[in-house]
């Protein structure tokens, strides 16, 4: 099994970069992604926080954009702002680290955990577009952690998927390749035009799709059949 990367987005402070690489190495990650990086001085904070972690992890992370975590991987938006129940379903349903490592655990594909901004996390917008939320319970009186905090309370429960000591279940499935999903996407996005969905509701209703799918962890094959029975069903209605 290949590890979750791990992808921090418009960090601002070198330092939470250097702790996050800290802890990757603490619990057996070692791919590091980066979108819109600070300044990464070797001789500066990220360095002097990265403890080992500064011989392989920092100075081999990638650089990368948002766009092309989403498109190529299965993705879980890390937040501490969540929705209460399925009406606001923007932020849920959502899952605990401990939650994310059991149900990540039984299926094969790449995967990258995503850590936001400092001061605020990610917007709507990102998240509309990941595949699962997470989400660390605290106390209703201060539930906001500090980005470094957040990401070693996540690493520490998904350890079984980095550490190769540990003994893993066997797989329950093979998940479709993030391509193949977006592909399932796009068709189930021309099918509620060609059905004539409200286009007010339309953005809601494909959201809805993500987080079901995310959740399914859908097989190459099941992903497939469903792509093309929508893409035959929207070729249907527009022929009418």
């Amino acid at each position: 099994m290949t590890a979750p990367s791990i992808v921090v987005v418009d960090a601002e402070t070198p330092g939470n970069v250097g702790t996050i690489a800290r802890a990757m190495k603490n619990f057996g990650f070692s791919d590091l992604k980066l979108v819109n990086p600070p300044e990464l001085d070797r001789d500066g904070e990220a360095y002097g926080f990265a403890g080992q972690a500064r011989e392989d992890i920092l100075p081999n992370a990638d650089t990368v954009t948002f766009d092309e975590v989403v498109e190529n991987y299965h993705t879980v938006g890390m937040t501490a702002t969540t929705n209460e129940d399925c009406r606001k379903h923007t932020r849920f349903p959502f899952s605990t680290p401990d939650e994310l490592a059991e149900d990540l655990i039984t299926v094969e594909t790449d995967t990258a955990i995503l850590f936001g901004r400092e001061d605020n996390g990610f917007t709507n917008d990102e998240l509309e577009r990941v595949d699962q939320i997470g989400s660390i319970p605290a106390s209703a009186d201060y539930s906001s952690l500090n980005l470094g905090q957040a990401a070693t309370v996540t690493l520490y429960e998904l350890r079984d998927l980095a550490m190769a000591e540990t003994q893993l279940p066997d797989r329950e499935r093979e998940r479709a390749a993030q391509p193949a999903i977006e592909r399932l996407h796009d068709e189930f996005s021309a099918f509620l035009v060609a059905v004539g969905h409200p286009e007010v509701k339309r953005s809601k209703t494909e959201r809805m799709l993500r987080r079901l799918v995310g959740r399914a962890h859908p097989t190459e094959r099941e992903a497939s059949r469903l792509t093309g029975i929508f893409r035959r069903a929207t070729s249907s209605l527009n022929e009418e």
